[in-house]
């Protein structure tokens, strides 16, 4: 053999290396794998489903447990502006002489007549910007009833039970609330 064949060989040789080279990716070694099996994956969603169904109830119980607290806030706010109307309409509550919802919502005189502008003679109020919804049941109505005992009026047709007569509002809700005690939303 001579040199020239020899390195038209060793030429050919090293082309040939090169090409496959460029076709055969290289595969490093990282000393473990790297990539998850299934079985792996499958108990990481069931670890996650399982968490979720821990987890998702105690939100839901919590979003309930905010509206009840609005409720009672709602309350709190109705009884404290009835108690304001009553105290400049002298010790007449709102719904007696005229509409609850106008008395409570425009301006109005000494008398209880309602004007949806302020003037010398309506210069009361309004006390509400509207009627807040009950929060559970999302209706905003008001059922007016002549009945010293409200709660045996709840029926969860409106958001609330007025008395014109004592000025007493409650929520027209049945069920109880879920704190440690129960307490029936019409005792609020």
């Amino acid at each position: 053999m001579s040199a020239r064949t020899s390195t038209r060989s060793l030429r050919i040789h090293d082309l040939r290396a090169a090409i496959g080279s460029q076709h055969k990716p290289k595969r490093e070694n990282h000393g473990s794998a790297t990539a998850f099996t299934l079985i792996e994956i499958l108990i990481v969603i069931v670890i996650l489903g399982i968490m979720a169904t821990i987890v998702i109830p105690q939100f839901s119980n919590a979003s309930h447990q905010a509206k009840e607290n609005t409720l009672k806030d709602d309350l709190r706010y109705l009884r404290t502006q009835i108690g304001v109307y009553k105290a400049l309409h002298r010790d007449v509550p709102p719904g007696v002489t005229g509409s609850f919802l106008d008395q409570m919502t425009l301006y109005t005189d000494e008398e209880g007549n309602t004007s949806a502008t302020k003037t010398a003679v309506f210069k009361y109020g309004p006390y509400l910007s509207r009627m807040p919804s009950n929060p559970l049941s999302m209706k905003d109505t008001i059922k007016l009833t002549a009945s010293l005992d409200l709660k045996t009026e709840v029926d969860d047709t409106t958001g609330w039970i007025y008395n014109a007569a004592t000025g007493q509002i409650i929520a027209n809700q049945s069920g109880a609330d879920s704190g440690g005690a129960g307490t029936p939303y019409a005792e609020y």
